[in-house]
């Protein structure tokens, strides 16, 4: 046995003692379990920052029948999420990012893949989050969700992830007209600066409550490992 899985066992006998467990948390496959998708008729999910797939497989799940588009820029990322989705006809997947203009820029691509941003890493999440302080750089396209979707049919009702590591007020402000159309938006906001530059929760609270959404609460929180304060939550915004 392991260092790291006897540590694990010795960690987890008095919570199993007490009828709990001690899992990995990812958010991506516990959205389901807080927010009522079907009770919202969502038919359309758009899925920004898809990573390997993780959202769009617990969106499968929980609606069988949406039509999912995702779009993911890092290549590798890319070709997972291709891989896990492959065979489903309701599935398409865009290979770049989406930001308020076009263009080519250079990515963060950090060893720790879903922290990978187009805005330099802060350090609180170098010493929050040790893993993630190794990084390389890949040049990505950059597209605006509205040009990109115009003559897109979708069907109502429409939910939008978004999960950009502080470019998801560049998505909003070149995805207007699309995410004015949405019945949900679930955004990974933040309570402190992860990322140069990145907005907060309340410059995104103010961006979609402008546009019709009203603030429904989280489905999950992520908090400091340091000293247990809330660093970021998914947020629920429902169109009013």
């Amino acid at each position: 046995m392991s260092v790291r899985s006897l540590a694990r066992k010795i960690i987890k006998k008095p919570l199993n003692a007490l009828g709990l467990d001690l899992v990995r948390y990812n958010p991506h496959t516990q959205v389901g379990d807080f927010i009522p998708l079907a009770a919202y008729g969502i038919n359309t999910v758009i899925d920004v920052g898809a990573h390997k797939g993780e959202f769009a497989r617990m969106m499968r799940k929980t609606l069988p029948g949406a039509q999912i588009i995702s779009f993911e820029p890092l290549a590798e990322a890319f070709e997972g999420l291709k891989s896990l989705m492959k065979g489903d006809l309701k599935f398409e997947a865009f290979n770049f990012a989406l930001g308020e203009r076009d263009g080519r820029l250079e990515m963060h691509k950090n060893e720790w893949t879903q922290s990978s941003s187009l805005l330099p890493m802060a350090e609180l999440h170098k010493q929050v989050f040790t893993y993630t302080k190794n990084e390389t750089t890949e040049e990505i396209e950059i597209r605006r969700l509205d040009d990109v979707l115009r003559d897109v049919t979708l069907r109502p009702e429409i939910l939008v992830k978004l999960d950009t590591q502080g470019y998801e007020d560049k998505v909003i402000l070149g995805g207007g007209e699309v995410i004015s159309k949405a019945k949900l938006v679930v955004v990974e906001t933040s309570f402190q600066t992860l990322y140069e530059g990145q907005p907060l929760f309340d410059d995104i609270y103010q961006l979609l409550r402008a546009r019709g959404f009203s603030y429904a609460g989280n489905s999950y929180q992520l908090l400091s490992p340091v000293d247990g304060t809330i660093m970021q939550v998914d947020a629920v915004f429902v169109r009013r």
